[in-house]
């Protein structure tokens, strides 16, 4: 059975950073790929990156580019999202999700899902 846990998340003041975990078990992961979504208040679910599980391909909403970077460790099963120059509008819930196949954008596209983490950012 996979599962996905994330951490990380916290409250943060405009311009700062924060380090999202994905900690990943169950069946092996290395045709899948991963990928981050939000959430906001009243909003819809949206694509904020994805990579191969290898990590030799990955994506990013335009939203994030620059600001963002998914990654993980070789050493272990985590998935990793670095976020600098955080901004108001990056607030929301952070969910890992584990792809069905290859890099995809869709929720629909994600089968499993973890519990999310709460990110806040103050202007």
């Amino acid at each position: 059975q996979v599962q996905l846990v994330e951490s990380g998340g916290g409250l943060v003041q405009a311009g700062g950073s924060l380090r999202l975990s994905c900690a990943t078990s169950g069946r092996p992961f290395s045709s899948a790929a991963m990928g981050w979504f939000r959430q906001a208040p009243g909003k819809e679910r949206e694509f904020v990156a994805a990579m191969t599980w290898s990590g030799s391909s990955s994506d990013y909403a335009d939203s994030v580019k620059g600001r963002f970077t998914i990654f993980r460790e070789p050493a272990n099963d985590t998935v990793y999202l670095q976020m600098n120059s955080l901004k108001p509008e990056d607030t929301g819930v952070y969910y890992c999700a584990r792809a069905r196949t290859g890099l995809s954008k869709r929720h629909d596209d994600y089968a499993y899902w973890g519990q999310g983490t709460q990110v806040t950012v103050s202007s």
